[in-house]
């Protein structure tokens, strides 16, 4: 029997290589396999045993495959379990944090347990995931903070401190991740001593490179892959060239990690911390250079100068935009001026101390960033900026990154997989190929296997203006409303724009009878945990809403999208991208726009249905699904829900659905 043969632990790869050639993964994914003989609940699906044996050949081949695997098709397990057997060093990326802590803690061990493999593992994040313990003695000692909250904070973060074995800030789930100790007590690329740090031996960022080079299955997120791919300073350096295998989860958000990556960037943010970081190392060592600290408060006060120069409101526009905006040009003068002088301090008290020569390197290369955005713009790049309310980033992005992305992937005997549930455009990979330079990969598509066609309704409500038309939201929310009645709540709307939401907000706030979440009123976790525990909660999202977002069973009931996720006309890239293709004489609508757009569009209809068990009324607000040409690329992108333009039929849905709840519940023993 298979299981037998499994059962036994192994005592080396070489017989784990030697089992994968004889026992395939669609064997071990079926009904006799080890899965469904381990995990409880776990059923045999053909698309996964498929996804699986194609996801094996490409492994064993060193060969690129794409493949995607709609929701409930269970393509993780797809993905490990050929991985697991093939004896292969292999490189997980997943698309978030989030994800990359729930592969490595739950699915991996599952898998692996089951499989009887002796596999080793290891997780591996950027530096800012991980506490530094040089950093928090400083902080410790320059004791500078808010209040008694951020004290007694620091103090638990020094007890953690002391009897943690990874030092994964993840672990302390008592401090908010968006609290402003973490950024203190983590270090950058920029601010890290290396091999001259006292705690060097000790440092949990060395501690997980080296299980991360020891293991046979690494675990990473997309932000870390790039980030070293392109900057090589996440310690990659010695980790990639040694992997055999590279397979990518939620592959669809690639090609937008990989732009801001390969591209160059600059913060507001970066710029004062080196400012600060040079005050207390100056403090520190007593580098007896005169003006140092005063070039620092210099530089600090002409980098918020510099952001005030943009105007109040944020802005995000093309670095060329603004020509004429002398205020601006002005206020960067004044960075470049002051920054030079801190680099020019630094370098003369680099001597003093290894913090001063680390200031005195970042200096010198933010300057590099600063003069390569404003003033040298390569022609196949765009330059551009963004600003909130205290802060700006600048940026220099590459409009095409095949090419780059094509070197990296053919350099070395490796396989590269791409996986998500969201990859093609009307059953067609070529857009996801074409912007990662993967046309000759293979491909493989498998639907969900849910009964769309029982469990869904699709419902397009007549009447409803351009999206275009100044009072759309209000209509929008006016034909909303009576399917949250129907739904009795338990529904996501999702929008756009972060405009539409909050005009949504002010009008659901009086005329809503259900619990209503707000993103922004809290962390997306905690909206999330309330939205699961009140069972009848409508909850408004926007982009961080549309993906990586699970709830499964009543709660969540209808799915409301307000229009199509077209990028803003205005964006910066965009535009650039486009008038880049337009002089190649494509066309940016059909061949980027309109694809992208159906993707996006996509992943947030795949919030819908999560589970076998699982009903709800999917409402597309924008009538140009059926005025335009363009809306059958969407409708023929999803899933085959029935469509109505009738909201009798919507009430009637519901109503069949609550009966079909209410039996079961009364029929399932007390």
């Amino acid at each position: 029997m298979l299981r037998a043969s499994l059962s036994p632990v192994l005592s080396g790869r070489k017989e784990q290589q030697a089992i994968s050639t004889v026992i395939s993964s669609k064997d071990i994914l079926g009904a006799d396999g080890p899965l469904a003989a381990r995990l409880e609940g776990f059923t045999p699906r053909r698309a996964q045993q498929e996804m699986a044996e194609r996801i094996e050949q490409a492994l064993a081949d060193y060969s690129a495959f794409i493949a995607e695997s709609g929701t409930g098709t269970g393509k993780t397990f797809a993905y490990l379990v050929p991985a697991l057997l093939s004896g292969r060093k292999i490189l997980i990326s997943t698309g978030t944090r989030h994800l990359q802590d729930q592969l490595y803690h739950r699915d991996l061990p599952l898998v692996r347990d089951a499989l009887a493999v002796p596999v080793s593992t290891a997780l591996l994040k950027g530096r800012s995931n991980y506490l530094c313990r040089y950093r928090l003695d400083s902080l410790e000692t320059d004791g500078r903070l808010a209040g008694r909250r951020d004290q007694s904070n620091l103090v638990r973060i020094r007890e953690w401190g002391g009897h943690t074995r990874r030092g994964d800030i993840a672990e302390m789930n008592a401090i908010p991740e968006d609290s402003d100790l973490w950024p203190r007590v983590t270090s950058t690329a920029d601010n890290c001593l290396g091999s001259s740090c006292a705690h060097y031996d000790e440092c949990f960022v060395n501690r997980a490179r080296r299980e991360a080079l020891a293991a046979d299955v690494v675990v990473v997120n997309h932000h870390l892959f790039f980030a070293d791919l392109a900057l090589r300073e996440e310690g990659f350096g010695q980790l990639l060239p040694g992997v055999e295998a590279v397979i990518f989860d939620e592959a669809h958000q690639l090609p937008e990690v990989a732009s801001n990556f390969l591209g160059i960037s600059l913060s507001s943010h970066q710029l004062v911390s080196l400012c600060r970081d040079s005050i207390a190392e100056d403090l520190k060592e007593h580098s007896g250079v005169a003006g140092l600290p005063a070039a620092a408060q210099a530089l600090e006060k002409a980098v918020a100068d510099f952001r005030l120069a943009f105007g109040v409101e944020p802005r995000r526009d093309a670095w060329d935009k603004l020509e004429n905006a002398k205020a601006v040009h002005a206020a960067l003068a004044e960075v470049k001026t002051r920054l030079t002088n801190l680099s020019a301090a630094l370098d003369q008290a680099a001597g003093k101390g290894q913090g001063l020569a680390n200031g005195a390197r970042r200096a010198s290369d933010l300057l590099d960033r600063l003069l390569m955005i404003s003033e040298s713009t390569p022609a196949d790049y765009v330059a551009w900026f963004e600003t909130t309310a205290r802060s700006f980033m600048l940026y220099l992005t590459p409009l095409d990154i095949a090419a780059s992305f094509r070197s990296h992937t053919g350099n070395g005997k490796k396989a590269w997989i791409f996986t998500s549930a969201t990859l093609a455009v009307k059953k067609s990979f070529v857009h996801f190929q074409a912007r990662l330079g993967l046309e000759d990969a293979e491909t493989g598509q498998w639907d969900s296997p849910f009964d769309y066609a029982q469990q869904t309704l699709l419902y397009i409500p007549p009447g409803l203006p351009v999206p275009s038309a100044p009072d759309y939201t209000d209509r929008v929310i006016d034909a909303a409303l009576p399917v949250l009645q129907a739904s009795r709540g338990r529904a996501f709307i999702l929008f756009t724009s972060h405009r539409a939401l909050k005009a949504a907000a002010a009008r659901l706030r009086d005329a809503l009878d259900f619990p209503l979440l707000v993103q922004g009123d809290a962390p997306r976790s905690e909206l999330l945990r309330r939205f699961r525990d009140l069972g009848n909660a409508v909850l408004l999202g926007t982009s961080s809403f549309w993906e990586g977002v699970d709830v499964r069973g009543e709660a969540l009931s209808c799915v409301i999208i307000d229009k199509l996720p077209f990028a803003s006309p205005d964006d910066p890239v965009l535009q650039a991208r486009a008038a880049a293709m337009e002089q190649a004489g494509r066309s940016p609508f059909a061949d980027y726009q309109l694809p992208e757009a159906v993707i996006t569009l996509k992943q947030g209809v795949g919030r819908l249905i999560r589970d076998e068990s699982d009903h709800g009324v999917l409402m597309l607000c924008d009538p140009r699904l059926l005025s335009k040409g363009y809306g059958k690329t969407f409708l023929a992108s999803l899933p085959p829900m029935p469509l109505t333009r009738t909201l009798q039929d919507v009430v009637a849905f519901f109503a069949r659905d609550n009966s079909t709840r209410q039996e079961a519940r009364e029929a399932s023993p007390a």
